[in-house]
């Protein structure tokens, strides 16, 4: 297999620690592109649902952290920004772990000179934010939907239904408050990023994996890897491309939302070592 060489690559809410996550599709996505730097933007380990539900741990996903402690040490650069799963993170940034750095926040050069502001992007959701509890409650229903995925697509594979239908996907599209809540945090993180000056920000968080231009600025969302399987690639010009990974690097078309009008307003180890740096009690 020929291995593509690009500038860099982001990836975010990969929730390790969880059934959902999809770390060897990802794995099977890392061995097709090698990078200049890596950008772990935040909710890479769910420590949320570690410590509400106890913990999954497969061999994939201690490969993949194998995997970006080894890229780091062969002189990729790797960056990691915790988000709100992961926010016990936060209490390190500005340290190093195998070479891989934490940081809160990181502006990214690309290789035409367009700057990039990478965040998570929780800062920008007002529920997370102020109604933690909520949060937890929404996280809760959504990692039922993509639970209740998984057996939709054995069921349809057994049927031999070509294909991938992603009932979260589907439930974002159709319920207004999920949509409205998308378009207004696109606008936020945009928001901030022009008056910061820069070109367009780069960030996860919401699970919908998106390139757009708003306005001269550029808008740009990582998605996931418990739903979407998406990752942003840099190419060596700097242009950003978004790969949906589903076993081939062919990007899907991935289903548009309009804007709704507006009313008035490998190693079972790992895991508890985790726990236990972080001070989470099972």
């Amino acid at each position: 297999m020929t291995t593509q060489q690009v500038r860099s690559i982001f990836l975010s809410d990969i929730h390790l620690g969880t059934k959902a996550c999809q770390a060897s599709h990802l794995l099977d996505f890392l061995k097709e592109y090698t990078s200049e730097h890596v950008f772990l933007l935040g909710d890479i380990v769910d420590l949320w649902a570690m410590k509400r539900g106890g913990v999954y741990w497969s061999p994939a996903q201690n490969t993949f952290v194998q995997k970006m402690l080894r890229r780091s040490r062969h002189g990729e650069k790797v960056i990691f920004i915790p988000g709100n799963h992961d926010e016990a993170m936060r209490e390190y940034v500005g340290s190093t772990f195998g070479d891989v750095k934490v940081l809160h926040e990181h502006i990214h050069t690309a290789a035409d000179g367009r700057r990039y502001l990478l965040i998570h992007g929780d800062e920008f959701d007002q529920v997370t934010l102020h109604h933690k509890w909520v949060a937890i409650l929404g996280d809760m229903a959504y990692n039922l939907l993509v639970n209740l995925n998984i057996y939709l697509s054995w069921l349809r594979r057994t049927l031999k239904i070509s294909g991938y239908w992603s009932l979260a996907g589907y439930a974002k599209r159709k319920v207004k408050t999920a949509v409205n809540f998308i378009f207004d945090f696109e606008d936020s993180v945009i928001r901030h990023a022009r008056e910061r000056d820069l070109d367009g920000a780069i960030c996860g968080h919401i699970h919908w994996p998106m390139i757009k231009q708003v306005e001269g600025m550029t808008y740009i969302n990582c998605g996931d890897w418990v739903d979407s399987c998406t990752a942003i690639i840099e190419h060596m010009n700097g242009r950003m491309e978004l790969i949906h990974w589903k076993g081939s690097s062919l990007n899907s078309q991935l289903p548009n939302i309009e804007r709704p009008q507006k009313q008035h307003e490998e190693a079972a180890g790992e895991p508890q070592k985790l726990l236990k740096i972080f001070n989470i009690n099972m």
